[in-house]
């Protein structure tokens, strides 16, 4: 008999909403009905993950009248294009302000399941059901929807928090090896940005998440939640704090418009963009070199890469310039005063960005 879940909660006043964590929630009817608004609902899934988790989702939903909205697979799906498509499903479904929609699937999924439900009708209820690892960790909660542009990374999206959250451990069982080592860059990010024992913790337990041990992984994804959700409630909006939890991301995103998207997976480009935050806190002083190896080891040791494409010095500039942190035309950056000590600076010496971006990128 599986343990009962976990729970974490993110307390924003009518928005809040909890966090289950545990295994063969999908076949938990009840929990995921309670949180449910009463009119129809629409699943979004893709072509990979609905064969694999939509009936048992379905079956727990016996009774309600439920749609389907099925997408292809991948980062370059995740389009104003494809949005449209679970628009269309909306309309044909009659989806009306009393029904909600349910992200079944990764990253790409939640985000778009949950930018259609932030904009139709202006807005209804939305409940992710995250199957990878970084979708449980990260993208499945705080409310950040999006799609990307030609542009840059998910520029175009808004702020709308789901009524649930339930990350069904089982769902990794399926999950190739490249998800599951992508999904523990943004779990060595947590940690990097808060809690120096769970980075310790991390280095101890590498092993046993790669060989999924179910226990292993069932702690890490709870100590990740609960520093994302503890960071989620104090700033809903990312005015502050919440912004550390891009740690490394400025660096990521251009490199996943760079390559173009699917090319490499997020966490892939978050787990390189880890290393060239380090490497840029060690120019300014922050970090020894052996913290900056320390972390490069720790994702090399996850199975990452760790060192960026060459996609050159001013293109790197370009995209950057894009990031959504940008203020008054200055790239601000999340860097690490520490291990465990994430800041948000538009004041550093750009000779210190420059000199990283020649050095790892150019």
């Amino acid at each position: 008999m599986a343990p009962p879940p976990l729970t974490l909660s993110i307390d924003l006043g009518a928005r809040s909403y909890p966090i289950h964590i545990g295994a063969g929630l999908l076949g938990d009817g009840a929990r995921l009905m309670a949180a449910l608004p009463a009119g129809r609902l629409l699943v979004v899934s893709n072509t990979t993950v609905a064969p694999l988790y939509l009936p048992r989702l379905r079956a727990s939903l016996a009774g309600r009248d439920v749609a389907e909205c099925i997408l292809p697979d991948g980062e370059s799906w995740k389009t104003l294009a494809t949005l449209e498509r679970v628009y269309d499903r909306l309309a044909a479904a009659r989806i009306n302000r009393d029904g909600a929609v349910l992200a079944l699937g990764g990253g790409v999924v939640g985000d778009l399941a949950g930018l259609a439900a932030a904009t139709w009708q202006r807005g209804i209820a939305c409940a992710q059901l995250p199957t990878t690892l970084l979708a449980q960790v990260d993208s499945s909660i705080g409310g950040k929807t999006a799609v990307n542009h030609p542009a840059g990374k998910n520029l175009i999206g808004a702020f709308h928090q789901p009524c649930v959250v339930l990350a069904d451990l089982e769902t990794l069982a399926t999950l190739p090896d490249r998800e599951l080592k992508a999904g523990l860059a943004e779990v060595i990010k947590c940690a990097l940005v808060r809690d120096l024992r769970f980075l310790e913790w991390l280095e101890r337990e590498i092993p046993r998440l790669l060989a999924r041990d179910a226990a292993t992984l069932a702690e890490a994804i709870h100590r990740a939640c609960a520093i994302k959700a503890a960071i989620v409630t104090a700033d809903e909006r990312e005015s502050g704090a919440r912004a550390l939890l891009n740690l490394g991301h400025t660096f990521a995103h251009a490199i996943e418009a760079a390559a173009g998207y699917g090319e490499w997976l997020h966490g892939e480009a978050v787990a390189i963009g880890l290393v060239l935050a380090a490497e840029t806190s060690a120019r300014l002083g922050w970090l020894g070199r052996p913290e900056v190896e320390r972390v490069r080891s720790l994702l090399e040791r996850a199975g990452l890469p760790v060192r960026a494409p060459r996609i050159g010095r001013e293109r790197a500039y370009e995209l950057m310039s894009l990031d959504k942190k940008v203020v008054g035309g200055r790239i601000r950056l999340v860097l690490l005063k520490s291990l465990g000590e994430a800041v948000v600076t538009g004041d550093y010496d750009a000779g210190a960005l420059e000199a990283v971006l020649v050095a790892e990128v150019a």
